[in-house]
């Protein structure tokens, strides 16, 4: 089980490894578009859907990995002052409350709209240049399959830690 849940941390760590190039991307698209637009009066029509793409990407494919460092916002009032035992179930009572069904429910439909997507060729109306959407949304898809492994590899290690055998890797 410790191999599997290493494996797990292991995918969300070298996703965000090759995720964060994204943003360096990010900021030369924009920045490429800044100087077509303000110092060649050139405005580009493809920057504004890349950029909007990339940066959906950097968010979606980051959570897996958030999560996995523990980095996510929380509401600390009571939370920061339980000890790691009422930490883990607050961890398991929310995992199975709000975050397996909501992330799961999330996935499927990302899965659909996908499929659906790539079926139909779908492309973005809202600009001349019509870019293709199914790469996008076979990336969030993949950033909630990520997100919910990750979220089971937590909650075996919060399950652990309730039945008193620590969180061990």
């Amino acid at each position: 089980m410790n191999k599997i849940l290493h494996s797990i941390d292991l995918v969300s760590e070298w996703t965000a490894r090759l995720v964060k190039w994204l943003s360096v991307i990010l900021v030369l698209i924009l920045s490429f578009e800044v100087t077509m637009r303000y110092v060649f009066n050139s405005p580009t029509m493809w920057v504004m859907q890349s950029a909007m793409m990339i940066g959906g990407a950097l968010i979606v494919l980051g959570w897996s990995y958030v999560l996995q460092q523990q980095s996510h916002v929380r509401v600390d009032v009571f939370y920061g002052r339980l000890e790691e035992k009422g930490k883990a179930l607050v961890n398991v009572i929310g995992a199975i409350v709000i975050m397996f069904p909501f992330i799961g429910l999330l996935a499927y439909e990302a899965a659909v709209q996908t499929l659906y997507s790539w079926n139909m060729g779908e492309t973005m109306p809202e600009t001349a240049w019509y870019p293709p959407v199914y790469p996008i949304r076979a990336i969030v898809f993949i950033g909630l399959a990520l997100f919910l492994l990750q979220g089971i590899a937590q909650f075996i290690r919060d399950l652990r830690v309730l039945m008193g055998k620590g969180a061990t890797s």
